[in-house]
C-alpha cells in the first residue's frame, strides 16, 4: 500500500513541474506564433509560477477543513480545463490567462500530498516516504523537456498542452479510484475565516519555521535559475537543438533521484542534522566547481552540467529532513504549515526564475555565481534558525 500511495503522491507532485518544464522547448515557437518577444513569452512562465505560489497558501488549510480528496479532485478538474484552453489558445492573451489558471490549480497535489504523509506517518518513516516521493517525482522534470522537444518538433507547441491535459485526466481517475481520505471528519477544522487568519498569523510569527522554509527555497533557487534560463542556456549557451534539453535536465534530475534514494535509506541511520550538514557541504562543493569551470572554460557538455548533478544530489539529501523539521512545528495544522512552506518555496522559485534568471541567463558564469549566492543565503537562514532554537531552549 505504501508503494501505491508513494506513486500516487509522486504523480500529483509531478503535475506542477510538468506544466513548467514540458513547454520550455517551445518558447521560440510560441514567440513566432503570436509575434511576441522572448521576454513576453517568459511571462507565461512567471505568471504561472506566481499564481502557483499564491494558491499554495490556501490548499493546505482548505484540505484541513474539507478533507484531502475533495481539494485534490477539484484542483485537477480546473487544471484539465486550463490545459485544454491553452492548447486551443487563439491569442497570446488567452494563453497567458490559461497559464494563470493552470498555476492556480497545479499546486494542490504537492501541498496536500505532504499533509497526507504527515497524516499517515511520523519520524523516520515519514522522511523515508518523502524521499521516495521525491525520487519518483524526479522523473517529471527529467522527461518533460525532452518529451516537450520531440512534441514540438513533431506536432507543434499546442500538442504539449494537450499532453498536460491528458496527464491531468489520468491523475484525476487514479485519485478518484485509489486514493483514500486520510483526514477523518472528526479531526477537521471548521472553515472559519477568523480562526484561519489566527492560524496563519501563528505560522508567520514562528521564526524557526520561516527561516527553515526560506533556507529550503533558497537552496532550490539553483534549480530555479537553470529552469528559468533553460531555453537560453541550452540553445544559445550550449548551442544545442530543441530536442537536446535532456543535457540540462537529466543531470539535474538524476542527481535528485539518486540523492532521494539514498536519503530514504539513511533516514533510520543518521540524525536529521547530520544529513542536512552533508547536503550543504556537497552543495557548496558543487557550487565552487561550477564557478571554477565556467571561469576557465567555454560552457560545453558534459562538463558544464556535471556540477549541477552533484548540486541536485546534495539538495535531495538535505531537503526531506529540513522539510520535516519545519512541518513538525505545527502537528495540529499540517495542511496549513505545508501550504505556507510550499508558498515560500514557490514564491522564491518564481522570483528567481522570473526576475533573476533573465538578468543572468546570457552567461554561464553569471548563472554559476547566482547558484552560489542562493546557497549562501540559504546557509545563513539555516544557521539563524538553529541559533534561534538554541536561544529559546536556553530561555
Amino acid at each position: 500500500m505504501n508503494i501505491l500511495l508513494t506513486l500516487i503522491l509522486a504523480g500529483l507532485t509531478m503535475v506542477g513541474p510538468l506544466a513548467i518544464d514540458t513547454y520550455l522547448p517551445s518558447f521560440p515557437a510560441i514567440a513566432q506564433a503570436f509575434n511576441a518577444s522572448p521576454l513576453l513569452v517568459q511571462q507565461t512562465l512567471s505568471a504561472y509560477l506566481f499564481t502557483f505560489a499564491f494558491m499554495m497558501l490556501f490548499y493546505g488549510t482548505l484540505s484541513d477543513s474539507f478533507g484531502r480528496r475533495p481539494v485534490i479532485l477539484a484542483s485537477l478538474f480546473v487544471y484539465i480545463a486550463a490545459s485544454l484552453g491553452a492548447a486551443s489558445a487563439p491569442s497570446f492573451g488567452w494563453l497567458l490567462a490559461c497559464r494563470v489558471l493552470q498555476g492556480l490549480a497545479a499546486g494542490a497535489g504537492s501541498v496536500v500530498g505532504r499533509a497526507i504523509v504527515q497524516d499517515r506517518f511520523s519520524g523516520a518513516e515519514a522522511q523515508k516516504i518523502l524521499s521516495h516521493i521525491m525520487m519518483v517525482f524526479g522523473l517529471a522534470p527529467a522527461i518533460a523537456p525532452v518529451l516537450g522537444g520531440w512534441l514540438q518538433v513533431a506536432l507543434g507547441w499546442r500538442s504539449i498542452f494537450g499532453f498536460l491535459a491528458a496527464f491531468g485526466i489520468l491523475m484525476f481517475a487514479v485519485v478518484y479510484r485509489f486514493l483514500p481520505e486520510s483526514l477523518p471528519v472528526a479531526e477537521r477544522h471548521p472553515f472559519c475565516l477568523g480562526t484561519i487568519a489566527a492560524n496563519y498569523k501563528s505560522v508567520l510569527r514562528h521564526r524557526q519555521f520561516l527561516l527553515l522554509s526560506m533556507a529550503i527555497g533558497m537552496t532550490f533557487g539553483g534549480f530555479a535559475l537553470y529552469i528559468g534560463s533553460a531555453a537560453y542556456f541550452v540553445i544559445n549557451i550550449l548551442h544545442l537543438r530543441e530536442t537536446a534539453f535532456g543535457w540540462l535536465f537529466i543531470p539535474l534530475i538524476s542527481g535528485m533521484m539518486i540523492g532521494s534514494a539514498l536519503a530514504g535509506k539513511f533516514a533510520h541511520r543518521y540524525a536529521q542534522t547530520r544529513l542536512i550538514g552533508i547536503g550543504y557541504a556537497l552543495m557548496s562543493l558543487a557550487a565552487v566547481a561550477n564557478i571554477a569551470y565556467n571561469a576557465c572554460f567555454v560552457a560545453a557538455v558534459p562538463w558544464a552540467v556535471l556540477p549541477l548533478f552533484l548540486y541536485s544530489f546534495a539538495l535531495a539529501i538535505a531537503m526531506p529532513p529540513m522539510t520535516l523539521i519545519a512541518l513538525n512545528h505545527f502537528p495540529k495544522h499540517r495542511g496549513l504549515a505545508s501550504s505556507m512552506q510550499s508558498f515560500i518555496q514557490m514564491l522564491l522559485f518564481a522570483l528567481i526564475s522570473g526576475l533573476v534568471a533573465p538578468l543572468l541567463f546570457d552567461s554561464a558564469l553569471k548563472l554559476a555565481y547566482g547558484v552560489m549566492a542562493g546557497l549562501t543565503l540559504s546557509l545563513i537562514c539555516a544557521l539563524l534558525s538553529q541559533s534561534g532554537k538554541r536561544a529559546v531552549a536556553a530561555a
